[in-house]
């Protein structure tokens, strides 16, 4: 095996033990959505203020990571079991077929029996505007319904700033201004250029600089 080969295959075990943190609560940086947060938490770990709660937002405002991080958060959970888990996670209901439609109305109506259960969901539309069957709509209206908020740059700033952090290494001010300036400004699309970041300054040795950044996103013709 060459230099280069053996330099490459060793940058790749290092890029390997340093895997993208999955969604949580802890890296969840709620900003205006608290108590959808709280509501969430509390029905992952200790018992759901009601048997139906409804999450709905634009794209970008962290419906999905607050699903993830109630999947995450039961499966951290002592009596944890795939089987019999008493929160039941559905994401964008508004795509959902006819007979999905009937089997998570039935799923509402029986969840609703069982102490401690309930039905977490999410679409982009409040309730009534889903173009679902009136009778789910219904449902999935009638417990708490929370409206996620896109996240303030200052949030988006710390929410960067967390997920550096989680990766092991700390984000200058600079740099997380250049990148909510300059970058897609969807949360997702900052982390993966983040994350991107980050395996160009251990591929290269340098710090995670702003001109690191720039060369980065705007790499000169050759």
């Amino acid at each position: 095996m060459g230099a280069a080969r053996i330099i490459a295959f060793v940058k790749q075990l290092v890029l390997d033990l340093i895997p993208a943190p999955l969604p949580n609560f802890d890296n969840w940086v709620a900003g205006g959505n608290s108590e959808a947060r709280k509501a969430l938490f509390d029905a992952t770990f200790n018992s759901p203020a009601a048997k139906v709660i409804y999450l709905w937002g634009v794209a970008g405002s962290g419906k999905s990571h607050a699903l993830a991080a109630v999947v995450a958060g039961w499966q951290q959970r002592a009596d944890f079991s795939p089987e019999d888990a008493p929160v039941m996670v559905v994401d964008d209901v508004g795509r959902m077929d006819d007979g999905q439609q009937v089997a998570l109305f039935n799923a509402i109506n029986q969840r609703s029996l069982v102490s401690g259960s309930c039905v977490i969901a999410a679409g982009n539309t409040a309730p009534r505007d889903l173009p679902l069957r009136p009778e789910l709509t219904s449902r999935l209206g009638s417990g708490l319904v929370f409206q996620l908020l896109p996240l303030t740059d200052a949030e988006k700033a710390l929410a960067l700033n967390a997920h550096a952090l989680s990766r092991g290494f700390k984000l200058s001010a600079d740099v997380s201004g250049y990148l909510l300036r300059h970058s897609r400004r969807d949360m997702a699309s900052l982390i993966a250029m983040l994350d991107a970041l980050d395996q160009y300054s251990l591929e290269t040795g340098r710090e995670i600089t702003v001109p690191l950044l720039k060369q980065l996103s705007q790499p000169a013709l050759i």
